[in-house]
């Protein structure tokens, strides 16, 4: 029984969570400014008045401001469309009056913070320039690391001669590596994300605090791209497991 549960983990369950894992990674990256708009982020900004009046309801309306690794969604008022600037690796934070640009229309600002009020904290900035960079090349080594790692483990039943090649230790020593380096690189990028608008966030609301109700009544957050992310990971980790466990035995243990 415990053979059998663990062939199909690794001939079915690992690759499905390899593929899992793309998705999701995928999708905390291109959000929002490419897929889920107002759906997914890294860091929102959203009107609330639990800073500035902590007794009250917290409910109001007001703009809001979705942010991601290729740049950032915003509305001045929730009856309007959300306007997102150009998905770019190298974002940078940009600041002019919302009501130059069409609201429908996509704009040449990569991190636009202009749908907020002239006293909000400048406080919010793009996250370093190299990182969307890194997280787009992780998922390039994810994506190699998902075909080889589920040619290796159903080698055989793609016939003698395709079979054969993916038999071979070089073939499974390059799988482990490029799924390590990939695994890596992209958790240490989003790492990295983290940190940077984590700090963005602290900051922000520390200064929206010490002003007091003249403070625009807004609220930051992390959001559920961090979340998406992590549990990525977490899948991401188990076919490469298996990998690294299969490049171990088939070197003999040493």
């Amino acid at each position: 029984m415990i053979a059998g549960l663990s062939k199909a983990i690794t001939l079915y369950l690992a690759p499905l969570l390899a593929l899992t894992s793309i998705f999701l990674t995928l999708f905390a990256f291109l959000a929002p400014v490419v897929m889920l708009h107002s759906q997914v982020s890294l860091l929102s900004v959203t009107p609330s008045t639990a800073l500035t009046d902590p007794g009250s309801s917290g409910n109001v309306d007001g703009p809001t401001v979705f942010m991601g690794a290729l740049g950032s969604c915003s509305r001045r008022n929730p009856s309007d469309d959300f306007n997102c600037t150009m998905a770019t690796l190298s974002p940078v934070s940009t600041v002019r009056p919302f009501p130059s640009f069409p609201r429908t229309s996509l704009t040449d600002t990569h991190i636009d913070l202009s749908a907020l009020p002239p006293n909000t904290p400048d406080l919010l900035t793009a996250p370093t320039q190299t990182t969307p960079a890194f997280i787009a090349v992780s998922l390039g080594f994810a994506i190699i690391f998902f075909f080889l790692f589920t040619a290796i483990s159903l080698r055989a039943k793609l016939g003698p001669r395709l079979g054969a090649a993916f038999e071979r230790p070089a073939i499974q020593r390059l799988s482990a590596w490029i799924g390590l380096l990939g695994f890596m690189i992209g958790l240490t990028a989003f790492l990295v994300l983290r940190m940077w608008f984590g700090k963005a966030v602290e900051d922000f609301n520390r200064a929206i605090q010490e002003a007091g109700k003249s403070a625009p009544q807004l609220v930051a957050s992390t959001n559920n791209g961090f979340t998406m992310v992590w549990v990525g990971y977490a899948f991401q980790a188990v076919p490469l497991i298996c990998a690294l466990a299969r490049l171990h035995v088939t070197s003999g243990g040493k």
